[in-house]
């Protein structure tokens, strides 16, 4: 992909079959983190609270990632792998045929949000 400007433009530059789930993982972020403000950052969309990106997604030729601050990654571990998810230091990533539950996404990312404020 080149430079992107914004998470719509992302979207739409992200192969086709994972546009919903992109699309979803915006959804939730945006919801789940009201005071955060959209941003690009690494040729990724995100959400920044006061200067940190807590949460941003990307696609790649297989899968799609969610990235957020380590803490919460490794604070819900165990929620991540009961998912059957693959989770690394600052990242999960998965499939449109087996999507990280919203449930999840919003957990994760209040968590995220704490690590940034503390």
């Amino acid at each position: 992909m080149t430079t992107i400007a914004d998470h719509d433009a992302y979207i739409a530059a992200a192969p086709e079959p994972f546009r919903p789930e992109l699309q979803r993982l915006r959804s939730i972020l945006a919801r789940t983190l009201p005071e955060a403000e959209e941003m690009v950052a690494y040729n990724m969309p995100g959400f920044s609270i006061g200067g940190t990106v807590v949460a941003s997604y990307a696609a790649f030729s297989k899968q799609c990632g969610l990235y957020l601050l380590p803490g919460a990654l490794s604070a819900h571990a165990d929620d991540i792998a009961a998912a059957g998810l693959k989770a690394t230091k600052t990242g999960i990533t998965f499939s449109p045929r087996k999507p990280i539950p919203d449930e999840l996404v919003e957990r994760l990312a209040r968590a995220s949000r704490q690590e940034a404020e503390a």
